[in-house]
């Protein structure tokens, strides 16, 4: 009987000494894991400073002065807040402050001969506040100027160029005086290097400072380069407004001593003055048994210019219209650098109503451009309330079904 007791005794101690063990090693552990210091990473996201470098621009830097950030808090008035609500909308939004955009640093280290044409040619913000005053003519005739610069790399064989910035740009947007501006840029004659920068909301001066890099231009053919470079400012709900436009001969630029930093005042765009947009044959043909519509777009000449390259890329868009609500859309194939195409494509169209009454036929002349949106060059429309050879030509079609019928037609303005 004693052994079974005494066993029993040691088993209740060994008991409890286990459990005050584990429970001193977990208090032990307890009290190192609250003194530790946690991981790099983890304190500064508990900071509110995100370690990552492509997002410290809009997060609090590295090192910052507390001293100087609560200076700049006692130096707030207590007051403020009731201030700044009385600022706001009746949608409960604060007013948005606009930042000047500083002109590139490159510009500022460019040599005693261009700062002089800078001088001569750059907008002061005095003049700025007079152009302002001025009437509406004098506000179209000053579009600001362009600050860019020209390099060729000779190991590369590239031709670098590098667009600055632009002051001085008229407001394109009246609402708001401002607008939003982005620089297309093409290298003529061929046209084969179209680029075009980034848009910047809401400034008369942008700063761009965009290189673009053209490989496979030998030295030798520089001079007989031009370059283009068309002004815009971005519309979301219409066709972007042409601000201006800058064209630089390369002839006599010498690139061979280095970078050459150059400023141009921007002037109007140089529309080609004419009486028409060109003349576009088109060929027509009712099937009443089937109720179906063949259109062949056969011809376009003397069309206009869209650039100062002389050659346009053109293409025919076609728009089927059943009570002013267009039901189908086609489009020919572009052809490449010419004013007097040759397309010679057939589209069928199906006519969801009984007759052409209620039918129309728009088509759209454009200019292909990869750089940017494509350009209407002129519009034709047939159908029973179009007035001249549209209206004429329709009228032919009602009346002899089944009957291909071809006519040219005057384009109007796009």
């Amino acid at each position: 009987d004693e052994i079974p007791t005494v066993v029993g005794i040691f088993s209740a101690f060994g008991l409890v000494f286990s459990v005050s063990l584990f429970a001193w090693i977990c208090c032990q552990r307890k009290s190192s894991k609250s003194n530790k210091t946690p991981p790099y990473k983890f304190v500064h996201v508990l900071k509110g400073v995100d370690i990552y470098p492509e997002n410290l621009n809009s997060k609090k830097k590295f090192g910052a002065d507390d001293k100087s950030e609560a200076k700049n808090k006692s130096a707030v008035p207590k007051n403020s807040l009731h201030l700044d609500l009385e600022k706001r909308d009746l949608n409960g939004n604060f007013p948005k402050t606009t930042t000047k955009m500083q002109s590139s640093p490159d510009l500022e280290n460019s040599s005693p001969k261009h700062i002089a044409e800078r001088k001569k040619d750059s907008v002061s913000p005095d003049s700025l506040k007079s152009i302002t005053s001025l009437s509406s003519e004098d506000k179209q005739d000053k579009l600001g100027n362009l600050f860019f610069s020209l390099e060729y790399n000779f190991e590369k064989k590239a031709f670098v160029v590098n667009i600055k910035e632009a002051r001085g740009l008229p407001a394109m947007d009246e609402q708001s005086m401002t607008s939003d501006p982005y620089i297309k840029m093409t290298i003529l004659p061929e046209k084969k290097h179209k680029v075009k920068t980034r848009v910047l909301r809401k400034t008369l001066d942008p700063a761009f400072d965009e290189t673009f890099t053209f490989y496979g231009i030998p030295y030798s053919q520089i001079q007989d380069l031009t370059l283009h470079f068309m002004v815009l400012s971005f519309d979301r709900f219409s066709r972007d407004d042409v601000i201006g436009e800058v064209l630089i001969p390369l002839a006599g630029i010498e690139l061979s001593e280095g970078r050459l930093l150059m400023d141009r005042e921007i002037i109007k765009r140089n529309v080609r003055k004419s009486s028409g947009r060109g003349e576009l044959l088109v060929s027509l043909c009712y099937q009443s048994t089937t109720n179906t519509l063949t259109v062949v777009v056969l011809k376009a000449r003397h069309l206009p210019k869209s650039d100062v390259s002389g050659l346009s890329d053109p293409y025919v868009k076609v728009n089927l219209y059943h009570a002013k609500k267009r039901i189908s859309k086609k489009k020919t194939h572009v052809k490449k650098c010419t004013p007097n195409a040759v397309f010679n494509e057939l589209f069928v169209f199906d006519i969801p109503c009984e007759g052409l009454d209620d039918i129309s036929i728009e088509f759209l002349v454009l200019d292909s451009d990869r750089g940017s949106r494509n350009e209407v060059i002129g519009r034709l429309t047939l159908g029973s309330s179009a007035e001249g050879t549209g209206g004429e030509h329709w009228k032919e079609i009602c009346e002899y079904p089944r009957r291909q019928i071809a006519k040219w037609h005057m384009l109007c303005d796009g």
